[in-house]
């Protein structure tokens, strides 16, 4: 593949955000403060639903992956945007960039399909309790995150088959910060419009199945939730649901804004703004919507830290 379409580009430029340097010295410090955050925070959430017992439950389990597939989201695109905001030349090797998509692919898709698989658990949670143990099995779960994973590598391998078909002749100034399929396939001088119907297609159903599968468990829930009689009962039932809702919302609706669109209405200010968001900005998020909001994780990092203390003492 790279032989094929590297023969008259060997590098691609990334022209990144913006050209001036007092700004790009500032989204540097901003983005590399962004990514520690995200690394610490997500780190420290896979850290602690690993060592406290008390979290070894279904949606935790799922929390967990969520918080792996955020903290690898990041580690693909952030470090090297770091670098190019540093360096007067961005170049990105032909191999390097394709690499780059094809994870970036991989783990947005994943992630679609963990979050519907996060929001099958609160369904079954709230309006099936009593099966709940027996349903979301230890076993079942493990299926649900392979399914996943495996949905992710297929799309991610379909989108490189068709871009590897395409032809890059002159142009290799990339109009993003990162590889992304869009601003890469306008770089191509052959006939797109197959590619992009086939992306397009494959992008917007897994969207679309994991955004309706979403909808579904939610308008279940809402339902089930509204029969409740308890004030109490219906506050503790919204709390269970709604950090997932607030991370579900703010992936989705960047993502949609994004991708599902023609190529051609691109815009490179209201697009890269977006893509900042969920590639940068949502993985340090998350870990910050689950935790601040989530009761049980705040006494899990307690009962971590003096469970630590302990055994410093002891010693």
């Amino acid at each position: 593949m790279g032989r094929k379409n590297n023969t008259h580009v060997p590098d691609f430029i990334l022209m990144g955000l913006t050209d001036s340097e007092e700004i790009q010295l500032v989204l540097f410090m901003l983005f590399l403060l962004i990514y520690l955050v995200t690394v610490l925070g997500n780190a420290g959430m896979i850290l602690i639903i690993r060592l406290d017992l008390q979290l070894h439950t279904p949606m935790y389990f799922f929390l967990g992956h969520l918080s792996f597939l955020d903290l690898s989201y990041s580690t693909v695109i952030t470090p090297k945007t770091l670098q190019n905001l540093l360096t007067s030349t961005k170049y990105i090797s032909y191999t390097s960039c394709f690499t780059q998509m094809s994870f970036f692919v991989f783990l947005g898709a994943t992630e679609c399909f963990l979050l519907s698989s996060m929001a099958y658990d609160r369904y079954v949670a709230i309006c099936n309790p009593l099966h709940y143990p027996v349903v979301m099995s230890a076993r079942f779960c493990s299926h649900l995150i392979f399914g996943s994973y495996v949905i992710g590598f297929v799309d991610s391998f379909v989108n490189g088959l068709c871009m590897s078909r395409l032809h890059f002749c002159d142009s290799n100034v990339i109009r993003h910060f990162f590889c992304d399929t869009t601003p890469v396939l306008a770089l191509s001088c052959t006939d797109t419009h197959d590619v992009e119907i086939m992306i397009f297609i494959v992008a917007g159903s897994t969207l679309m199945v994991s955004l309706i599968t979403i909808s579904v468990s939610y308008v279940s829930i809402l339902s089930t939730i509204l029969k409740i009689t308890s004030t109490s009962g219906k506050k503790k039932a919204f709390s269970t649901c709604a950090a997932h809702l607030l991370g579900v919302a703010i992936f989705y609706g960047t993502m949609i804004f994004t991708y599902l669109k023609p190529s051609k209405s691109y815009s490179l200010g209201k697009d890269q703004v977006a893509s900042v968001f969920y590639t940068i900005v949502i993985p340090m998020l998350n870990p910050l919507i689950y935790s601040l909001r989530n009761r049980e994780v705040k006494n899990a990092l307690l009962r971590v830290m003096r469970k630590g203390e302990g055994s410093g003492q002891l010693k």
